[in-house]
């Protein structure tokens, strides 16, 4: 006599039934799956880390399709074209000598923009064939920095950076140090000043340019105390930098203004530009340095000699800079400040050690100097100075290495013992930390 299954016993079997059937199904897609990702390789691409030494410019620079980038394969069945994996297995791809090859062509600024882009990136990866490369190779890079774009002039400063790694290259690339110090003072643009910063403080600094750095000095401070975050800490380096130099440390602590052209100071003075110029030419050339813009139009409208003078949009114009140049700012000491960065932080007490310290060596002490009231000299070790309130701020700073920097600086303002008694400036009226503090 059959049993009866009641209702509820049905609904359960079917579920399980239906339950197993889509977990079947679902171990199934599952292996297909794993198979095929065995199997099949992922597309190369152009903009991967390992793909960024690949040729991807053909005659003439333009770009070639996307289906000739792709690599192709080889007999062994490896991919073909990695200019990279070839030189690891002591081949020479010759990626970065066809690319300088290229670079002498005609292209337009983008395209010279992608080239120099493409050979910074080999330089980095491509080490053998980097070191094989000539001075002229340096040379013809260093001519894109006479170039009228921005964008190519801060791909070729890249690129110098990259070439500066290599010792043997070093010695050429400072024959352009002048030329990366007068961009970074007659252009206002952030990149182009982390890029030329950068490749400065990569370089041995060579005394013949001493004179061009107390020209340039009034910029990097500008630059130093602008918004841009990057470019203020590569400025701070240079500026700590020259901080050592005997022969520059006044001329840092003295720092308040641009000096003008010779041509400008002449019109200042009311007199005609030389004979063998006209007016026209050197207002061209004035024009490009924007920072005097403004000066230049009044000044070339008042001279003997007629000029055209379109002068550029205010917003072109170096910040915070009038006809009496640029002063170090009222709130400079805001550098110090715990909202700022950490990294800037530390740089800049690096930096205020340095002038401390170089201040309070005998040699400097044994002449007297005269600062201007608008100085860093004054805004740091002035009477009216708040130095030490900000340095016993940063002594509890988050950061361990700005708390152990602050306190270098908070020792080195102190002056040496062997002549406190002899220093009329050390007594303790002008102490930056008296008892009361």
């Amino acid at each position: 006599m059959g049993k009866n299954v009641s209702p509820l016993g049905q609904l359960d079997v079917r579920k399980s039934v239906v339950g197993l059937t889509i977990g079947a199904g679902a171990v199934y897609l599952l292996y297909k799956a794993i198979r095929a990702g065995m199997k099949c390789q992922p597309p190369l691409s152009t903009s991967s880390p390992t793909c960024i030494a690949r040729e991807c410019l053909g005659p003439g620079g333009r770009t070639r399709p996307q289906e000739d980038l792709l690599p192709k394969a080889s007999s062994v069945g490896g991919p073909k074209g990695l200019a990279i994996e070839r030189e690891r297995h002591g081949g020479d791809s010759g990626e970065l000598r066809r690319l300088l090859n290229s670079l002498e062509n005609r292209h337009d600024e983008y395209a010279k923009g992608m080239i120099l882009h493409n050979i910074t990136r080999c330089v980095y990866l491509l080490e053998a064939e980097a070191s094989a490369c000539t001075p002229d190779d340096i040379m013809l890079v260093g001519s894109m920095l006479d170039d009228k774009d921005n964008c190519v002039k801060i791909q070729a400063l890249n690129t110098l950076k990259a070439f500066s790694g290599i010792r043997k290259f070093r010695l050429k690339i400072q024959e352009h140090f002048i030329k990366v110090l007068e961009l970074i003072s007659t252009i206002w643009d952030s990149e182009l000043h982390i890029a030329g910063l950068r490749l400065l403080n990569n370089l041995p600094l060579p005394d013949f340019v001493h004179p061009q750095l107390r020209r340039v000095m009034p910029a990097l401070m500008e630059i130093l105390q602008s918004d841009y975050h990057l470019a203020q800490v590569q400025a701070i380096r240079l500026l700590s930098h020259l901080a050592q130099k005997n022969d520059l440390l006044y001329d840092i602590l003295n720092c308040q203004a641009f000096r003008k052209p010779l041509a400008l100071r002449r019109l200042s003075k009311g007199l005609a530009p030389e004979q063998t110029a006209s007016g026209a030419a050197m207002a061209q050339t004035l024009s490009s340095r924007r920072h005097w813009c403004r000066e230049l139009s009044v000044l070339l409208a008042q001279s003997a000699t007629p000029a055209t003078l379109s002068p550029a949009p205010c917003a072109s114009c170096w910040p915070n800079r009038g006809r009496s140049g640029v002063m170090v700012h009222a709130n400079f000491l805001n550098l110090f400040q715990a909202k700022q960065t950490g990294s800037l932080l530390f740089e800049v007490l690096v930096f205020a050690e340095r002038l401390s310290e170089g201040r309070n060596t005998p040699h400097y002490r044994a002449v007297k100097w005269h600062y201007n009231e608008q100085s860093l000299h004054e805004a740091l070790f002035g009477e009216k100075s708040r130095l030490a309130d900000r340095l016993l701020a940063l002594v509890i700073h988050p950061e361990e290495e700005v708390q152990i920097q602050a306190c270098k600086v908070i020792v080195s303002l102190q002056c040496p013992q062997d002549i406190r008694g002899q220093c009329s400036s050390c007594h303790t009226g002008h102490s930056y930390f008296n008892n009361g503090e």
